[in-house]
């Protein structure tokens, strides 16, 4: 079925000067503008297009490729604020709304804020909320202890960190396990910690098992830590400057760093080594 907000394999039903027409089913035959008409277009052709709601509240076809879908848990950052609510640019010609009733806090300029799009029918548009609660799943998660998971970090608590999983779930990342500055909207690697009978579930930044790992891989663990997750020393640094950082010989070195490379806790590259989940 046709739907607004979302990617349709749509048959050009007229050309004109102004762009074609794609057949939309019952919503009728849909604009895609000049501009972005496909070289050899022709009648009949099937194209893949986004629909969603012009300047003037018109449904328009577009090639372009939004930042976020319907239903899609995604970070926007808010480009202007007026008399309805803030708008974010969601990589559209037209930025997508978010009612201040929609507004978990006042939204300002230059924010990035972490909102779901949807349809809106009280308005008859899309439009975007970041009051997450009432569009995130509260079923059991499908995933176990351990599984590594995609995360938009979000509001703070007075525990820890709540995380949207997979674009689905809450869960929650506890003080004693953030070892690196988070900020609203990142996206990060984490891991299923614990799965509550509740149905909460506890996250962690790094690999189950790592707060486990002692001697020098643990001490070199800490120090990618207090690093942002990179150190510029590997198997192929000097002796010295291994020794300068802890103390201990290149063998020793190259054994820790490749017992955290097999428990797939870090990545050796051709400059130093890097906790896995961080990136460069």
């Amino acid at each position: 079925m046709v739907a607004v907000g979302e990617w349709n394999r749509l048959v050009v039903m007229k050309i004109f000067d102004r762009g074609i027409y794609v057949d939309g089913d019952w919503l009728g035959d849909i604009l895609l503008p000049r501009k972005e008409v496909p070289e050899g277009c022709k009648l009949y052709d099937e194209l893949n297009v986004f629909l969603y709601f012009d300047s003037e509240d018109r449904i328009i076809a577009t090639m372009q490729t939004p930042k976020a879908v319907a239903g899609e848990v995604t970070v926007l950052e808010v480009v202007s604020v007026g008399n309805y609510g803030a708008f974010l640019d969601w990589g559209l010609a037209k930025d997508i709304l978010v009612p201040f009733r929609e507004q978990r806090s006042p939204m300002k300029v230059g924010e990035k804020q972490v909102v779901v799009v949807f349809y809106d029918e009280r308005s008859g548009r899309l439009v975007a909320s970041s009051k997450l609660n009432k569009f995130l799943q509260h079923d059991p998660i499908q995933a176990r202890e351990g599984d590594a998971v995609d995360l938009i970090i979000c509001h703070e608590t007075d525990i820890g960190r709540n995380a949207v999983i997979n674009g689905t779930h809450w869960g929650l990342i506890h003080k004693g396990d953030i070892f690196e500055k988070l900020t609203l909207g990142d996206k990060v690697t984490g891991y299923i910690k614990k799965i509550r009978e509740d149905g909460k579930v506890d996250l962690s930044l790094k690999k189950l098992g790592y707060g486990k790992v002692s001697g020098l891989a643990g001490e070199i663990l800490d120090a990618l830590d207090a690093s942002n997750g990179f150190i510029p020393l590997n198997d192929k640094s000097s002796p010295e400057a291994i020794s300068q950082k802890f103390g201990a010989s290149k063998k020793a070195y190259k054994m820790a760093i490749g017992k955290l490379y097999k428990q797939e806790l870090i990545k050796i590259e051709p400059d130093g080594i890097r906790l896995v989940g961080v990136d460069s």
